[in-house]
Formats: structure tokens, sequence, C-alpha cells
């Protein structure tokens, strides 16, 4: 992925961020489900490719229900959690 790429992802999780649950219909949001992920990639590189696949990482369907992802302010990171969040479902 290249800078320029980057900046876009990183611009795009800006904004996704700050979007309102009750803001958001079933239809404009993705079905984790649908979402496949190439599983032979390193876990850094899955996680890029579900950020640039996904409308928005931080809204998503889980069998049809809204789902809000959120990280508290701990040590751990982003990438910590999505990569325990992914290969949760993803086993």
């Amino acid at each position: 992925m290249n800078k320029h790429n980057l900046k876009e992802l990183e611009e795009k999780l800006k904004r996704r961020k700050s979007v309102k649950l009750e803001d958001v219909s079933l239809d404009d949001v993705d079905e984790i489900s649908s979402i496949k992920i190439d599983k032979r990639k390193p876990s850094n590189e899955r996680i890029l490719e579900f950020l640039m696949k996904v409308k928005n990482p931080y809204i998503f369907k889980v069998n049809g229900k809204l789902v809000r992802m959120r990280f508290s302010d701990t040590d751990k990171t982003a990438e910590d959690c999505l990569t325990r969040g992914l290969e949760n479902l993803y086993r």
C-alpha cells in the first residue's frame, strides 16, 4: 500500500469514527460475513484489506444487526483489537 492510499485510509477512518449509530441505516453498512479477507496474508495486511473493503470499520452488521466497534483508552492498540476481532470472526 502506498502513502497516498494510507492517507486516504486515515481520512476514511477519521470520518467514519464520528458517525452516530442512530444516523445509520441497515442498508448503508456491510454485513461482516460478506467481507472476504485472504487468511494467508500477514495480520497487518489482513487488517488493511478489511479497512479498505468495509464501508465503515466502526459500524457494520452481524447477522442483520447493527454493531458499533469502539476502543477503550488502554494500552491496547486499535490494531490489537481489530486483529483479535478478525481472528475470532475468521477462525
